[in-house]
């Protein structure tokens, strides 16, 4: 599949074709890996929900709410938003609206995300967070690295398998 990108937020989501992986095991538990075949029921449920919030508006040559997130939170609420995209940076993603509503309500531990957009010609795309989101999601909480990202109604990930090398660098030997 040819790489892809949108511009939404004020800057470029960007997506690629990838391979489906195993599922990961850590302590005997069997945890969703890279695009393993998950719960498609719920998956195109957050799905639907974020199509649903999708809301595109033009100002000025620039879209407002074409990209829409729903997460889940640890305790099972649910939260939505759109991305702004403006001309001077100052705009943000759809994951990063949805976040900020879950962190307004107090909560901060994300189980599952998606993020959706539709193009001119009014197909529906499941979008994986930028670099950007996935910082962002790692950020509001440690736990976060555990959330399954959405990549389609049976493809998800773990933030962990999309954000390689997270943890903080070990220091260099001095000579």
């Amino acid at each position: 599949m040819p790489e892809t990108s949108a511009s939404a937020a004020g800057g470029a989501i960007c997506w690629r074709g990838f391979r489906l992986g195993d599922l990961a095991v850590a302590g005997g538990m069997r945890l969703p890996s890279m695009f393993t075949v998950v719960d498609s029921t719920l998956n195109n449920e957050l799905i639907n929900t974020a199509q649903g919030v999708l809301n595109p508006h033009a100002v000025g040559g620039r879209l407002f709410g074409n990209v829409a997130s729903v997460l889940v939170t640890a305790t099972g609420n649910r939260f939505s938003g759109v991305c702004i995209d403006t001309g001077s940076g100052t705009g943000f993603c759809a994951e990063h609206s949805a976040i900020a509503a879950m962190v307004t309500a107090g909560e901060y531990q994300i189980a599952k995300i998606v993020a959706v957009w539709r193009d001119g010609d009014g197909l529906l795309y499941v979008l994986p967070p930028c670099g950007r989101c996935r910082e962002f999601i790692r950020q509001v909480d440690p736990a976060n690295l555990d959330t399954e990202v959405i990549l389609g109604s049976d493809r998800s990930a773990l933030l962990r398998e999309l954000l390689p090398a997270n943890e903080w660098p070990e220091p260099l030997a001095s000579d």
